[in-house]
This record gives structure tokens, sequence and C-alpha cells, in this order.
């Protein structure tokens, strides 16, 4: 086919690699509004990234489109491309596109921003067309038409407005819908297109004898064709796929980030409502604490103190800085100190709660008896991390107590005299066997005295027996004065076995007037005991003669009074046991009760104040019903 030299070659296109050009500037153009977000949306380095990685991709896309538009045109000459060139029209694209992803991510866009920006772009993308057109190597020249020249640019400026405004109203994430982003796609692949195909409309090739110079030149098969389609469309999905990824994990982080802010106010509104609340019970406390009638204070695991509550600080009248430490010791009484402090060290070196009585000095200088009790605070460990206490006045306890001991010592020696007038008889009968056998030896003296020789072995055999039944009669006196005295409980070490026995000697008489036999079953030795030996003497009085007064209407058997002694552990055991009738079980619970009595002529205290006096030394006073008989026992500590 003949070419004439002074005719413009005429050219036709693929209208599938048209078709496939299109494509790729609509997809293209969808990458740029997505990538046009994740710029917006990205801080930092990972802004940059996203714009680097983005204009390369939209870069790669408006290149290919054009560049497939161009092996889309068809001559009738062998058409090669200078590759340096190529990639220079490459890199005017990648450029173009950071400068429209910056322009875009920008916090404004105005009018006057906008033109610039798209006059710019617009420049980039017509020198990128151009300089495309200028890579082909062909034996023709290039003959441009200036209108259509003039036209091509200024749908690159429009098209560049367009996409500038586009992208900037879809980059807010919360905008982009699927269907606005594939129609803004569509209309700005379709301008691209328009934009290319008029530029290449005004370009005409000139047949030319001079051969083109094909030094780095290539030209383009069908395999490398499709490649460029391929490699674009693969890098514009890659480009979307990561957008989208993106996206979805902000989307989650900003939605944990939401639910995190969301928890941390709710959070942080339960923790004013529970300070408020913590302060409420806290002032609440400190009002108790403070208004409690008790002295309340607080030391650390070393002993010093670290709070005292209002009641103390106005009791004592110390100022906090001076209480605080070991300050507060010098409220307690000089007399007290030491054994206070013996027992308050002894409690923190074994970790035990203690509990001792103290004077306290009062503000005004007066002291009284205080009540000190103390607590340790253990953690998780074991360890004492805290010790609470209380100091509470017994002042008024104190003298109620002793008025009481005072009462209860009157009523005793009261039921002493009472049991005394009762053994009246008794006692004379005691007393008076020794005063007849010391005037019967009397006589036999002044008869022996009247002889001329007087049997001076006998008168002596007599006056030894004289001095013995007076030893006996003032020991009887003694026993039964000491009984009726009135006087302060004295502790002594005694044997339990030697009073049993006393007691016995005295109440001999009446066992005998009451036909009673007496067997005593004494353990031998036994440890001594700690306690007063009147009020323990009155203890078994009581239970002897309220044996014997039990068996007193007795006829059908043998009236048997046991005395019985033995050790139990740590205590001495003291057993009483008749053979009477025994308890009634429903008045066994109330015969230790003040005023009950079960005897027309007593008045109910006799084992009311047994019991007194054997819990007074420590131990315990109980009755048992035995098969014959009644049984009472009681124990009391050794020492």
């Amino acid at each position: 086919m003949l070419i004439s030299a002074y005719a413009a070659m005429s050219g036709s296109y693929d209208y599938s690699e048209v078709a496939r050009s299109v494509l790729i500037a609509i997809l293209a153009s969808y990458a740029a509004l997505d990538l046009a977000g994740r710029v917006t949306a990205a801080r930092g380095w990972v802004r940059s990234a996203w714009l680097t990685g983005g204009a390369a991709a939209m870069g790669l896309g408006i290149w290919a489109m054009h560049f497939k538009g161009m092996l889309a045109f068809q001559l009738p000459i062998p058409v090669s491309y200078h590759w340096p060139t190529v990639l220079l029209s490459l890199l005017v694209a990648i450029l173009a596109s950071a400068f429209a992803l910056y322009v875009v991510s920008r916090q404004k866009l105005g009018l006057v921003r906008a033109l610039v920006g798209s006059g710019i772009m617009a420049s980039g993308i017509s020198g990128m067309h151009y300089i495309g057109i200028a890579a082909m190597r062909l034996a023709a020249t290039f003959r441009f038409h200036p209108l259509l020249v003039t036209l091509s640019v200024a749908f690159a400026i429009a098209f560049s407005f367009a996409a500038l405004m586009l992208a900037f109203d879809l980059r807010e994430e919360t905008k982009q819908t699927a269907s606005r982003k594939i129609a803004s796609a569509i209309v700005m692949g379709a301008a691209v297109s328009a934009m290319h195909y008029t530029g290449m409309a005004s370009v005409s090739f000139m047949p030319s004898a001079i051969l083109p110079n094909l030094t780095h030149a290539a030209s383009i098969s069908s395999l490398g064709n499709n490649g460029i389609a391929i490699v674009t469309v693969i890098v514009l999905a890659a480009a979307v796929l990561t957008s989208s990824l993106d996206r979805q994990a902000e989307a989650e982080l900003r939605h944990l980030n939401e639910e995190l802010e969301h928890r941390v106010v709710e959070r942080t509104t339960e923790l004013v409502v529970v300070n408020d609340e913590l302060k409420k019970l806290k002032d609440e406390l400190r009002l108790v604490i403070d208004t409690i009638p008790a002295l309340v204070w607080s030391k650390l695991p070393d002993g010093s103190a670290d709070f005292f509550n209002q009641r103390f600080r106005e009791y004592t009248g110390l100022p906090l800085e001076e209480g605080l430490g070991g300050g507060w010791m010098s409220v307690i009484h000089p007399e007290d100190r030491s054994k206070f402090e013996d027992e308050w060290h002894a409690a923190l070196v074994a970790g035990e709660t203690f509990d001792v009585e103290a004077r306290l000095r009062r503000a005004d200088g007066q002291y009284r008896q205080f009540l000190l009790r103390g607590v340790p605070l253990r953690d998780e460990l074991g360890k004492i991390i805290k010790w609470y206490g209380t100091s509470t006045d017994i002042e008024e306890r104190k003298r109620t107590e002793e008025a009481l001991q005072e009462a209860h010592a009157r009523l005793a020696h009261i039921t002493r005299v009472m049991a005394m007038g009762e053994l009246a008889a008794a006692i004379a009968h005691e007393v008076n066997q020794p005063l007849a056998a010391i005037v019967t030896n009397a006589n036999f003296c002044l008869r022996q005295l009247a002889n001329a020789t007087p049997n001076l072995e006998k008168l002596r055999e007599a006056i030894a027996e004289i001095a013995n039944d007076g030893t006996r009669a003032s020991a009887v006196i003694s026993r039964i004065r000491a009984l009726l005295q009135r006087g302060a409980p004295e502790r002594v070490e005694l044997d339990i076995n030697q009073l049993i026995q006393e007691v016995n000697v005295l109440l001999r008489d009446e066992l005998t007037r009451n036909r009673v036999s007496l067997r005593a079953d004494l353990a031998a030795d036994l440890p001594r005991v700690s306690g007063d030996p009147i009020q323990l003497q009155q203890v078994l009085i009581n239970l002897v003669m309220n044996g014997i007064d039990a068996m007193r209407t007795l006829t059908d058997r043998k009236r048997e009074l046991l005395i019985k002694s033995a050790k139990n552990h740590s205590e001495v055991f003291i057993q009483v046991q008749d053979s009477g009738e025994g308890l009634d079980p429903q008045q066994a619970e109330r015969i230790f009760e003040p005023f009950f009595t079960t005897k027309p002529e007593g008045i109910g205290m006799g084992l009311s104040i047994s019991r007194s006096i054997v819990e007074s030394h420590g131990g315990r006073l109980w009755a048992e019903s035995g098969s014959r008989g009644a049984r009472f026992q009681f124990t009391l500590p050794t020492k």
C-alpha cells in the first residue's frame, strides 16, 4: 500500500483495547477516591506511607489508561516506544497523583485552591500524555492541531477540578457509600478517557523518509500490552483491598476505642459514685468513732500510736501531736505503767489480743480506771499491719463491783452466823467435853494435894490432860470465832484434805446427833490450792449441813455421808454425797438461785453464796442426782 508523503497517515482504533483503557480509567478513579479517604484519615508516618503508596497506584492506573489508549491506536507502519521517555511519563503521572492526594487530604479546599490545584494537576496529566506521545518511535513526524490540543488541556483542567472536588467530598469515611463512589469513578473515568482521546485526535502523523532512532526503544507485543493491563489491575485491586482492610481495621479499632471510652466513662462515673459513697461512709465512720462512748485509737505494728479519736483527745487533754508515737503513755498512772508496758510489749511480740486494766489521767489531773483492749489487723499473709483498740471507762463498774463484793461478804457473814446458830448445840457440846474433862482432872488434883503424901506422877498426868483439854477447847473456839468474824478475803496456800478434816471435827457432834455415818475418801498427795480457808470452810459446812438435812427424815436405810477428794488434771475435785431422796429434776436447775429454798425455815442463800465463793476462786460448783441421794461437786484450780 502506497503512502503519500503529503497526506497524514490514517489510523484506526482497536475498540476492545479502548474499552479496556476506559475500564482502567474507571478503576484508577475508584482507587483515587478510596485512597483519598485513607490519606486523610491517617496521621504521621502512616499518612506519608499511604500518600506514597496511593500516588504510585493511582499514577500507574492513570498512566496505564493513557498508554493502553495509545496502544489501541493502530497505524499502517511499525511503532516502537523509547522506554526512558515512557518511564518519565509514568513518573509525571505518579507526581501528579501525589499532588492530587495531598491537596484533597487538607483540612480545607476553597475555590482558589481547587482551581490552582486543578491547573497543576492538569499540567501533570497533559505533560504525561504528550510525553507519552513523544516516546513513540516511527517513520513519521508529529503535527498537532492547536485547537484540539487546547481542548484536551481544557478537558484535563476540568477533569482535575471535578476529580479534586469529588475526592474531597468523598474523603470522609462516613460519606463513602458504594453507589456514590462507583458513580463518581465512572464520571471521572469517562472524563480522563475524553481528555486522552481528544489529545490523541490532536496529533496527525505525517510520513517521513527518515528512519526513527530506535536506541532504547522497544515495540510492545500483544503479550506486553495485556501484561500492562493485568499488572495495573492487580496493583489497583491491591491498593483498594489494602485500603478496605485498613478501613475495616480502623473501624474496629474505632469501635473498640468508643467502647473503651464508653466503659471508661461508665467506670469513671461508677468511681465518682463509689468515691462519694466512700467519703460519706468515711465521714459517718469518723462521726461514729468520735462519738462512740470509748477512747478509740490505732497503732502501727511497732506499737507507736498514729490515731486517737476526739473523745480520747478531750479526755486526756493531749494535743494530737504530743500523743502520737509513744507520747500517749504519759497519761497512764505511774503505778500501772510498768505492768501495762510489760503486757503491751508481750502482746506486740506474740501478735495476740491484749486486755489490761489501768488508770488513765483525765485532763483535770484526776485518774479513772479504764479497760484497754487491742486486736491486731493482719494482711492476707498473716503479717500485722495495724493495731486497733479501745479504752473503756470502768470506774463506775469497779465501784459497783467493790460494793457488790462488800454486800456479798456481809451476806456470807450473816449466813455463817445463822449456820453457827443452827450449830449452837453441837458447838456447846464440842466445847463442853474438854471443859468437863478439865473440871474432873482439876478435882482429882485437889484431892491428891489434900493427902499427906500426894501421888506426884498422877498429878503430873492429870495436869497434862488439863492442858490438852484446854488446848482442844481453845481450838474449837478459834474455829468458831474465825467463821463468825468479818474481814477481807485472804488467799493462802492450803491443803484441801486438812480443811475437810477440820470441818469434820467441827461438825462431829451434829453428825452424831443426827445419826449420820461420815466416810472420807481423801486422795493422797493432793496438790495445794490457793484460797481463803474461811470461805472454803463455809462452802464445805453448807454442803455437809444440806446433806444432813436431806437425810433427817430417812428411816428405811442408813444415813451415810461421803466426802471425797481427788486430782483431776490441773484441778482438785471435791464431792459431798448423801444417801437421801435425791434432787427433784424440776428443782435441780433452780437450787443455786438466790432465795430459792426447799426448807421451810431456810432463806435460800447457802448454795448461791457457795457457788459464788467457788467461782471467785476460779472453780465451779454443780449438783447431780445419783441412784441414791444427791451429789454436790466442786473444783478448785491447783496453784
